[in-house]
């Protein structure tokens, strides 16, 4: 039976040797560096569920590590030589707005890592060759195998090249996507108290799909929903900001801001959910 990779191609199902022979070309090709030890790669794409059923393979975690450590200083030394007027918190949200699961998962998939996951059966049934936290994670790995085979200067210069438009575009406004953030700073500014998120999820474990309702004050102010958590929470706060800032826009005082844009309570959707937290 045909396998229908993460890019929407269909190839035969790869036995492990098959499968790892075209990793090394093909990626190497798209991050436009050669190995030197070509075995780096297909640890990178070596997820500790295939560990679980092969015990003498080791999985990518300590590469993992690594890369997140490599791709975090590449970012942070490019965004602080390119951007010498942000002031350190603009920076701190810049870089947010790159490291981050979902960004990194974007980028992974662009590369095709998906197709080349060596993953164990359970996790591949479940999905797993589209899950953000994985992508994220071998993204990071195919960084440290960079670093360990080429060192610093190669594999930051992979990272830019990977990374560039999005450090392009959250430079234009730093923190500009984090609507989060936005609309607690929003909130906290008209003088209304914090938000919180009430989230519910649904479908099977390979694809969830969440719904989140920002409340502020006890009110329902947005509702988004996404593929994970973090997606819907930020879809919810998008929603609820804007309403806020339209009305900050017509001229509503600290004062009247509750008041006025308040909604009775028995039209706030019904969510039977515990708010959630995000790191």
């Amino acid at each position: 039976m045909p396998l229908i990779t993460s890019t929407g191609r269909s190839e035969p199902q790869l036995t492990d040797a098959a499968r790892t022979e075209p990793i090394v070309a093909d990626l190497a090709n798209q991050l436009d560096y050669e190995f030197d030890d070509n075995e780096l790669l297909t640890l990178a794409m070596t997820h500790r569920s295939y560990c679980a059923e092969h015990p003498d393979v080791e999985s990518n975690e300590r590469l993992e590590f690594l890369g997140d450590a490599v791709l975090g200083l590449a970012v942070t030394d490019h965004i602080h030589a390119t951007y010498p007027d942000l002031p350190e918190g603009q920076l701190a949200k810049l870089r947010a707005s790159v490291v981050n699961t979902a960004t990194l998962a974007e980028v992974a998939g662009r590369l095709g890592l998906g197709d080349y996951l060596r993953l164990g059966k359970g996790e591949h049934q479940s999905g797993g060759r589209q899950k953000e936290s994985i992508l994220a994670d071998a993204l990071e790995a195919v960084i440290g195998a960079l670093y360990v085979d080429g060192g610093w200067e190669e594999s930051r210069e992979v990272v830019l090249d990977l990374l560039l438009d999005e450090i392009s575009s959250g430079a234009v406004r730093p923190g500009r996507q984090d609507y989060k953030t936005r609309l607690q700073e929003l909130s906290a500014q008209m003088g209304l108290g914090a938000p919180v998120y009430q989230i519910e999820g649904s479908g099977p474990d390979h694809d969830k799909r969440f719904v989140a309702v920002a409340l502020i004050d006890g009110d329902a102010r947005g509702e988004g929903t996404g593929t994970s958590k973090k997606r819907a929470e930020q879809a919810a706060a998008r929603t609820a900001w804007h309403e806020l800032d339209a009305h900050r826009d017509r001229g509503g005082t600290t004062e009247d801001s509750a008041a006025e844009i308040e909604q009775p309570a028995d039209q706030a959707p019904a969510v039977e959910s515990s708010a959630t937290v995000e790191n």
